[in-house]
């Protein structure tokens, strides 16, 4: 395989990413893959539900949809002029400081790995009780989560547009399937099409903190369309519109759905129901309601759907390895790309990497372990998508001040106040204030009757890497000056602070 480094003592051009390939809706399918709509009512719609005992989940969703379309307000004005791919990273690098844009990449870096390894423990223990309740085959957790992995890594060195193309499809079936599930849910509606689950009274109740820290998970990845910014065949226009229709299309289906849910199973016994079925209440529902045909349909697209999220994922953070290596914030053998696909080739192995180190540690971590067969859902899932969350939360919380100091440094006239200003500030604060009730929440989100260490020990692993990733900027400021100036900047001219 040819590969191209960009190295620093010798003058050659700098690895760039395959170009022009992703429009809007290639884009788009990136971002909706890794929210994985499936897998959010499923899993996660069922289980805020029996863990919150709030009715009021589908309206909280329209908030979070309201709260991140103001983030993408200034999210989108930014992308105009910030084309990188380590996005949050450039972003806050360029709109506040480069010591906080490396310590900000370091965050981005832990917490899409996260997502992305954990939704692996997901899909091994789908896969494993399928192959076990299907065809009597009783294979460990970890056998279809290492096969998983070695697709992922095929699609993740291949051409972006090949990875757009298959999640474009993945994507297409999971909605379809959801559809057929709302249509037959509104259908069945045993205390009628009730929607005392979109009412304030439902959701303005203790416990709404924890509401608000699950659902924010759902929408994780929706922040990824600058990432692809470098690949976009428009730039300026494709990361904004992907961004703002990924927000319309993710918050208005999964209020939907979720709305569903209620009318499906009854207003009054949804908390019940989805206590005692969790993830199997959508499919025990189609079992009862349609055919065991179409059950048995839906949850192959509840594996897919985890699929596409983990593919999503995996390319994120290969094109944060390959910006940060690229900038040499990093090892710059991390910028390494492959010349027949233009894929960011070293960042995509060192995921793969990762995924393979922490599957084997769970692996025999859980060994014999008294969780049984929930040992990767109750651990590795848990545990590390809700660091993930957090971190990404953060990190867009950062960013919507990023926004307003890179406008206030322009002093551009054309961009509107409340494009630079006003919807970053409202932004922040919202985003802020989600941050807060994750963090205060966090054993709730890991389903622990009262705080242990590990309650404390996983947000640790997301706020230490970006203090030492401020640390990290401050002394490449005292010993690589040259470099220093080029953080955040790509391969565009930096310019002087």
């Amino acid at each position: 395989m040819a590969l191209t480094s960009s190295n620093a003592t010798t003058a050659v051009t700098p690895p760039a990413l395959d170009r022009r390939r992703l429009g809007v809706l290639s884009v788009t399918f990136m971002i909706v893959a890794a929210s994985a709509p499936l897998t959010v009512l499923a899993g996660g719609v069922t289980t805020t539900f029996a863990v919150t005992g709030v009715m009021g989940v589908p309206l909280s969703f329209i908030l979070l949809g309201l709260v991140l379309t103001l983030f993408a307000v200034g999210y989108a004005a930014m992308s105009r002029f910030v084309t990188n791919a380590g996005a949050f990273y450039a972003y806050i690098a360029q709109g506040l400081s480069r010591p906080l844009g490396v310590g900000a990449a370091l965050v981005a870096l832990v917490a899409y790995n996260l997502m992305q390894v954990g939704l692996y423990g997901l899909f091994g223990f789908t896969v494993a009780s399928m192959l076990s309740a299907k065809f009597g085959i009783a294979v460990p957790w970890w056998v279809p989560v290492i096969v998983c992995i070695a697709v992922v890594a095929a699609l993740g060195v291949n051409r972006v547009d090949l990875s757009a193309k298959v999640l474009g499809v993945l994507v297409g079936l999971e909605f379809l399937a959801v559809m057929v599930y709302d249509i037959m849910a509104f259908a069945a509606a045993p205390e009628g099409a009730s929607a005392v689950a979109l009412s304030p009274e439902s959701l303005f109740v203790p416990g709404i903190g924890a509401v608000f820290s699950f659902g924010i998970a759902a929408f994780m990845g929706f922040e990824s369309a600058a990432i692809y910014g470098e690949e976009s065949k428009d730039p300026r226009k494709t990361v904004a519109r992907a961004t703002y229709l990924a927000v319309a299309v993710i918050s208005t289906f999964y209020a939907i759905s979720a709305w569903a849910m209620t009318v499906g199973a009854g207003p009054s016994a949804i908390i019940a129901e989805s206590t005692r079925s969790g993830p199997d209440l959508m499919f025990v529902f189609l079992e009862t309601h349609g055919a065991v045909l179409l059950s048995d349909l839906a949850q192959i697209l509840f594996v897919t759907s985890i699929f596409a999220a983990l593919v999503s994922f995996h390319n994120a953070v290969a094109r944060y390895f390959f910006s940060l290596g690229r900038e040499q914030v990093v090892p710059v053998v991390l910028s390494r790309v492959r010349r027949t696909s233009g894929a960011p080739f070293a960042g995509s192995l060192a995921q793969t990497a990762i995924a393979v180190v922490l599957t084997t540690g769970f692996a025999m971590a859980g060994s014999g372990s008294e969780l049984g067969e929930l040992y990767p859902v109750l651990t590795m899932f848990t545990w590390l998508t809700n660091s993930g969350a957090l971190g990404l939360v953060l990190l867009m919380s950062v960013v919507s001040l990023a926004v307003i100091g890179f406008f206030l440094r322009r002093g551009d006239r054309d961009i509107s106040v409340w494009k630079h200003r006003i919807a970053p500030a409202l932004a922040f604060m919202l985003l802020g204030t989600v941050t807060v009730l994750i963090v205060v929440n966090f054993d709730v989100l890991l389903g622990q009757p009262e705080p242990t260490a590990l309650t404390y020990l996983l947000p640790a692993i997301i706020f230490l890497p970006g203090v030492a990733g401020v640390l990290w900027g401050l002394r490449l400021k005292r010993t690589r000056p040259a470099l220093y100036q080029a953080i955040g900047h790509g391969p565009e001219q930096s310019p002087e602070d």
